[in-house]
Formats: structure tokens, C-alpha cells, sequence
């Protein structure tokens, strides 16, 4: 139930296991996660989170862990998971497509959270809370990837599935595939150059 006794001396605060609500999913807003959701969430950990990377773990391990985390919910008796939403083939990045990227942040109004540039100071900032009441923090993109992975095609998902649990919705109805990651380029735009040269690394390998 996420009140473990290291619980109130951390923030983020952990998971609730018994919703059987999580916010790294590849299927749409609402629905359960696949097993190899929850499986890549344990192997890469949660940045900025107390929930660290338990990539050492053998395949077995991993599968029984996330069979454990899913007998806490009764969701996981009455329904399947979500479909994983198909994320199209990324485009070349150019700056026209950084420059739309930037209009379609104000279109939705992600400003509102994020502030106009990004630093997670945006009017609404301050009020957030996630669906618990509990107060919680607009991302920052100038410090770094989001917490569900660091490569392009995971900001897509974010977009397209929203953050369950959290005032981070799903936009798949409101902007188009090619607007998302146009949106996606404006954002990576914004990251720290260390962290871009991880990602380039990442992709070499």
C-alpha cells in the first residue's frame, strides 16, 4: 500500500500496489500496464525516486516480481491490460520541426505546468497533486529525461499515454502523431548537454 516504514521520509512517495494504477505504461490512459511495462520499470528504476534500477536481475527474477506486484490488485482478476499504443517511425529532426514543437507546447497549454521554457514553473506548478492529494512536482526538462525513460520514442509514449496517478494526462486525442514528435524535439531541445551526449552515446552503442 505504499506505506512502508521508510515511506514518510521520502518523496516521491512509493507506489500503492493495490490501485494497480502506474504511471510508466506503453497502453492508453487508464489502462493496466503489460508485464514488460512493469518489468522495464524495475530493470531502469525511477529517476529522481527513491525506486533504484534492479537491471541485475535474471529474466525469472523479474517475472516473478512483477507476478507479485500484480496479486496486490484486484484490477488484475476482472481486467487485461492495455493494448500498447504503436508509436510511428521518428522523423529526421529539423529546426522547423523544433520550431512547431514549441508552438504545439503552447497550443496545449503544457506551459501551464512546465512554464514557458520548460523549469517547472509554470502558474499551475505550485497546486499540483497527484490523485491522492498529495502534492507533486511539474518535470523539468532543462535537468534532464523524464522519469519513464530517456530515449525519444518514450517521450512519445508519455505523451501518448499520460502519467496515471499524476495530473499528467494523455494528448493522443488532441495532437497528431507528427505534432507529437515535433513536440518531442522541442523538449529534447531543452535538455542539458550532458544528458543529450548520454542519449547520443546510448544510441552509438
Amino acid at each position: 500500500d505504499g506505506n512502508g516504514e521508510n515511506a514518510p521520509y521520502i518523496d516521491p512517495k512509493p507506489r500503492d500496489f493495490q490501485l494497480g494504477i502506474f504511471k510508466c505504461r506503453s497502453t492508453p490512459t487508464g489502462t493496466l500496464p503489460t508485464d514488460q511495462d512493469l518489468s522495464d520499470t524495475i530493470a531502469r528504476g525511477i529517476d529522481r525516486s527513491n525506486m533504484p534500477s534492479w537491471n541485475t536481475f535474471t529474466l525469472q527474477q523479474k517475472a516473478d516480481l512483477v507476478a507479485w506486484v500484480k496479486h496486490y490488485s484486484p484490477r488484475w482478476a476482472s481486467e487485461k491490460p492495455g493494448t500498447p499504443i504503436q508509436i510511428p517511425s521518428e522523423p529526421e529532426v529539423t529546426a522547423e520541426r523544433i520550431k512547431n514543437g514549441r508552438e504545439i507546447f503552447a497550443k496545449v497549454q503544457c506551459w501551464k505546468c512546465h512554464g514557458v521554457t520548460g523549469e517547472a514553473n509554470g502558474p499551475s506548478a505550485a497546486t499540483l497533486q497527484d490523485d491522492l492529494g498529495r502534492p507533486i512536482a511539474a518535470f523539468n526538462f532543462t535537468e534532464g529525461t523524464p522519469k519513464c525513460g530517456s530515449s525519444d520514442a518514450d517521450l512519445y509514449r508519455i505523451f501518448m499515454t499520460g502519467l496515471d496517478g499524476t495530473p499528467m494526462p494523455s494528448f493522443a486525442d488532441n495532437i497528431k502523431p507528427d505534432e507529437a514528435w515535433d513536440l518531442v524535439f522541442y523538449l529534447k531541445s531543452l535538455e542539458p548537454k550532458k544528458s543529450k551526449e548520454r542519449d547520443i552515446a546510448t544510441k552509438l552503442q
